[in-house]
């Protein structure tokens, strides 16, 4: 099982709110293994204790550079 994630882009440096959010999760039909998640936000210990507990890996997931979040903007734009 894999838990994808991202840093969420509103929070600043020294900000007390979680940092990071949950994009997809990933699991096993032939043991049909569920993963429920109530929450939207996490901390990165949070993260960590919850793959733990479950048997998954933490995916972080790289941040897309500003110059091609610009260059999509604009041609879905068009």
């Amino acid at each position: 099982m894999k838990i994808y994630v991202r840093e969420r882009q509103k929070v600043g440096t020294g900000v007390k709110q979680p940092r990071f959010r949950v994009v997809a999760v990933t699991g096993e039909k032939g043991d049909e293994m569920h993963f429920k998640i109530e929450s939207v936000h996490f901390r990165k210990t949070e993260l960590e204790q919850i793959a733990k507990d479950v048997g998954a890996e933490v995916v972080y997931l790289e941040e897309m550079p500003e110059e091609e979040r610009g260059e999509m903007r604009a041609a879905a734009a068009v």
